[in-house]
């Protein structure tokens, strides 16, 4: 499966400029072929929280739209990124799920809020898994903040999942925690981890980029650097199974005692 990343840097606030740019970015990918295109966290708005009340798209209709109309075009599948998806109970960060068809087949809602860029304060937890089936296979999306939990990535992996999609808005200054976290979940899981990060900046904040393909063993496929970019590589779930046979955790697991 080949997968290319959008890492792009979003337009706070503009959802008009960012659906333009995303756009414009996809059909460059198109030229590498990819199987499967991932956009970033918030790729719409980026973190303008505060105005989220007027930029959310109502139950994301808008985002899934856009993006079914791409995967039919161009006949890719979409891990879309998150959107601020606003429902009857509240706003969400909203990662979306759209197969090669447009059809939207998952989407997850952010289960851990970044307090320390505010997130609390504008949107609610989802209380829901990231687990979908593409292709026959058993795949797992993440936003961003949920890499910190070594628990909700492997509740994910235990159900069968070989490949982890990380879509993410992490900054700069914590570049050091965002690789050596995805690298981390890719060895102890062993599985796949995809991730894709924005780069540029906002009001209040410059963006790593450094988007990642990684295999279960923890070696890097590709990575971008800090610039706008699209970070593209080739992973074959096959080499899941072989390294989970050759030190098989799943099975030495104590769960008679945790």
């Amino acid at each position: 499966m080949k997968i290319s990343c959008i890492q792009m840097d979003i337009c706070f606030g503009d959802i008009d400029a960012n659906f333009k740019k995303a756009e414009g970015l996809i059909e460059k990918a198109m030229k590498d072929k990819p199987d499967l295109i991932v956009l970033p966290e918030l790729w719409s708005t980026g973190y303008d929280l505060t105005r989220l009340n007027v930029l959310a798209d109502y139950e994301a209709k808008k985002s899934i739209r856009f993006l079914q109309e791409l995967a039919k075009l161009h006949n890719v599948h979409f891990v879309g990124g998150s959107v601020a998806s606003q429902t009857s109970t509240g706003i969400y960060n909203t990662l979306l799920i759209i197969n090669n068809d447009g059809e939207l087949i998952h989407t997850y809602d952010k289960a851990h809020l970044f307090k320390l860029m505010n997130e609390h304060k504008f949107l609610d937890s989802g209380s829901s898994k990231g687990s979908f089936t593409l292709d026959g296979q058993h795949l797992a999306g993440v936003i961003c903040y949920d890499i910190r939990f070594p628990e909700w990535l492997r509740a994910h992996t235990i159900e069968g999942a070989e490949a982890i999609f990380v879509v993410a808005e992490w900054p700069l200054p914590r570049l050091h925690h965002w690789r050596s976290l995805l690298i981390a979940r890719a060895i102890e899981n062993q599985c796949f981890v995809i991730a894709c990060n924005r780069s540029g900046t906002d009001p209040e904040n410059i963006f790593a980029g450094h988007s990642m393909i990684i295999n279960p063993w923890g070696e890097i496929i590709t990575e971008g650097d800090e610039q706008e970019a699209i970070v593209t590589g080739t992973i074959d779930l096959s080499e899941v199974r072989k390294v989970r046979e050759m030190i098989p955790i799943f099975t030495d697991r104590r769960t008679d005692i945790y």
